[in-house]
């Protein structure tokens, strides 16, 4: 049976990490003020939250693969890996059509001969042919995939395409469920792991986001009716990546939930000791990779699937 958590993760380590000047327009959660920024010492801010992350998953049992970003070409969000690629049960591999044309330099089809040669790869479904037509679906940010019940969570935004969100579905057997979501200021999240988690038996989800009572209705009853206790988290948590965690589980079957230190801190006492029923918390700082890159936790980290050889 497919499991929810793995705890076997790719994970980019950067060398020219900063601010994206072609993702900022449709993501709020990038800090503009951050643009000017030494690009030097961003990327050296931004390894050793990196460096330390890994280190810490690594020394808790975490199968953490970590591949070197290349100097050239220079992409600026490469420590993001779950956007371009996703790996299954199955064996398959999935590849995204991407918005911003330097995030399609990401992806890196050395990578997965590499993991070919550990996994079984039996198939690589390609949807990068989209991005000729402007549609895109940015991997496990665009969807949230309860792994165990086989439904796709996606939030429709710029970068999330109904027409590529059903070619999904019709290759993986996933069934799609989706909605519309927004910040405090009305603006429209960009991708869904912002707004929620699912973990094997619970859902971390940020139900103020969806206006619309029906589709709010929908999601909660999906969840529920999937046995997951929900965790419902303010605008305000969302907005400090509350909702961009990740359960991942030790080689001795603990489960850990990974999230940053501002992620963290957000939370009420009350939601801690809830979550921390159901996994170990593990948080981290990610203060500059959050404020340049405008993601968190969550999207550092690509889960592999695949069976082993």
């Amino acid at each position: 049976m497919q499991s929810q958590a793995t705890s076997n993760i790719l994970m980019i380590r950067p060398m020219r990490f900063g601010f994206n000047q072609q993702t900022a327009e449709s993501n709020a959660f990038q800090n503009a003020d951050l643009a000017s920024y030494d690009p030097l010492a961003t990327q050296a801010k931004a390894l050793r939250e990196f460096d330390e992350m890994t280190h810490q998953l690594i020394a808790a049992g975490v199968n953490v693969i970590v591949y070197n970003d290349t100097a050239e070409p220079h992409t600026p969000d490469s420590i993001f890996p779950n956007n371009w690629v996703s790996f299954h049960y199955s064996g398959t591999v999935v590849l995204y059509p991407m918005q911003a044309p330097n995030r399609r330099l990401e992806r890196r089809l050395d990578i997965i001969d590499d993991l070919a040669k550990r996994y079984q790869v039996a198939k690589i479904v390609d949807l990068t042919r989209y991005e000729q037509e402007g549609k895109y679906l940015e991997g496990t940010g665009s969807m949230v995939l309860d792994r165990m019940k086989r439904i796709a969570y996606a939030c429709l935004s710029p970068r999330t395409d109904t027409s590529v969100l059903a070619e999904f579905s019709k290759r993986t057997g996933y069934q799609v469920v989706t909605f519309s979501a927004a910040d405090a200021n009305g603006v429209p999240v960009y991708h869904t792991n912002v707004v929620m988690c699912i973990g094997d038996v619970f859902a971390v989800v940020c139900l103020a986001a969806i206006s619309d009572p029906d589709e709010r209705l929908m999601v909660r009853q999906s969840l529920v009716n999937s046995g997951k206790h929900v965790i419902d988290i303010t605008l305000e948590q969302m907005a400090h990546f509350a909702g961009n965690m990740l359960l991942t589980v030790s080689n001795k079957g603990q489960k850990l939930l990974i999230m940053s230190n501002q992620a963290f801190d957000s939370l009420t006492l009350r939601q801690r000791d809830e979550l921390d029923d159901f996994a170990t918390l593990f948080h981290f700082d990610l203060s500059t990779i959050e404020g340049h890159g405008g993601g968190s936790a969550r999207c550092m980290m690509a889960e592999i699937h695949l069976p082993l050889k």
